[in-house]
C-alpha cells in the first residue's frame, strides 16, 4: 500500500468511533440495546434454579409490600381503637387520673381529656402531648396550651387517615355545631366558629380553613376560650395542615356512667 493510501485510511479510522469505546459508554448505547441486555439476563436468570428462587422470591417481597402498604391503616385503626383507646378509656375513669388531672401531674401518653363531636360520631380519649408515639392513641393535647375550659386556646392534634382517625372528617363540621371536651372537673361545650377572618377558607362549610405545618399562629395564646383542632391534609398526606376551631359557651358537671357520643 502507498503512503497516501495508508494516510488516506488513517484519516477514515479517525471519523469511526472506537468500537470499545462505544460499547462501554452508557451514554451512546441505544435503548433498544439496552431493553435487549435486560431481557437476555432476565431470560438467563429464568433459567438458573438459583435464579428462579430469586425472581420468585422477589416477587413475593413485592406483593408483601403492596399489602402491607393497603392494610397499614386498618391495622393501625384496630391498634388504636381496640387496644389503645380500651386502655387508655379504662385509665381514664380510675381515680387515680382524676388526681393527677387535678394535680396537673399528667405525663405525655396519658390520658388528658375525652373529645366528643357528636355530629360526626367522634368518641375518644385524647392523651397529652403531639408526639408520634402519643399520637398513636389517634388524638393528642398540645403540651403549651390550657386545658380544657381553661381561658385561652386549647389545642388538639388528630389523625386523619390513620390511628382511628378521629378528625377523618372534620372538614364536614359546619358553624355553630358542637364539640364537648369531658374531663374529671366538668363538660365544656364548644360550638364551631370557623376562621376570625371572613376571607380565608377552604372547607364546604366554612368552618374551617387550611394552612401550612409550620403555621404555629393557629395555636398561640387567644383573648377568649376557644378549642383548636388540627390534622393533616389532604387525606393522606402532611403536606398541609386543616385547622376547626370553636368557641367555648357552656360549663357543666362532669359526666357519670357510661359517656356515650
Amino acid at each position: 500500500m502507498s503512503k497516501g493510501r495508508r494516510s488516506r485510511r488513517r484519516g477514515v479510522d479517525a471519523a469511526l468511533p472506537r468500537r470499545g469505546l462505544a460499547m462501554s459508554d452508557p451514554v451512546t448505547r441505544h435503548p433498544d440495546e439496552v431493553q435487549t441486555t435486560g431481557r437476555y439476563l432476565l431470560d438467563a436468570a429464568k433459567l438458573r434454579p438459583a435464579g428462579r428462587r430469586a425472581l420468585s422470591a422477589l416477587a413475593v417481597i413485592l406483593c408483601l409490600g403492596g399489602a402491607g402498604m393497603f392494610a397499614y391503616p386498618l391495622v393501625t385503626d384496630v391498634y388504636a381503637t381496640e387496644v389503645l383507646q380500651q386502655q387508655l378509656a379504662d385509665t381514664y375513669d380510675s381515680p387515680e387520673f382524676e388526681e393527677r388531672y387535678v394535680t396537673r401531674t399528667v405525663k405525655t401518653g396519658d390520658p388528658l381529656t375525652r373529645i366528643v363531636i357528636p355530629a360526626l360520631g367522634v368518641n375518644a380519649v385524647v392523651v397529652e402531648g403531639t408526639s408520634p408515639a402519643a399520637l398513636r392513641a389517634g388524638a393528642g393535647h398540645y403540651p403549651n396550651t390550657p386545658l380544657p375550659g381553661e381561658p385561652g386556646n386549647v389545642a388538639i392534634a388528630g389523625h386523619r387517615t390513620t390511628y382511628g382517625k378521629p378528625f377523618n372528617r372534620i372538614d364536614e363540621l359546619a358553624v355553630g355545631e358542637t364539640v364537648r371536651l369531658e374531663t374529671p372537673l366538668a363538660t365544656y361545650t364548644y360550638r364551631v366558629i370557623g376562621h376570625p377572618s371572613e376571607a380565608a377558607g377552604g372547607c364546604p362549610n366554612g368552618a374551617c380553613w387550611i394552612t401550612t405545618p409550620t403555621d404555629w399562629g393557629v395555636v398561640s395564646p387567644t383573648d377568649g376560650a376557644v378549642l383548636t383542632m388540627t390534622t393533616c391534609h389532604p387525606k393522606g398526606s402532611a403536606a398541609e395542615r386543616l385547622i376547626v376551631r370553636a368557641e367555648l359557651v357552656k360549663t357543666g358537671p362532669p359526666p357519670s356512667g357510661e359517656r356515650a357520643g
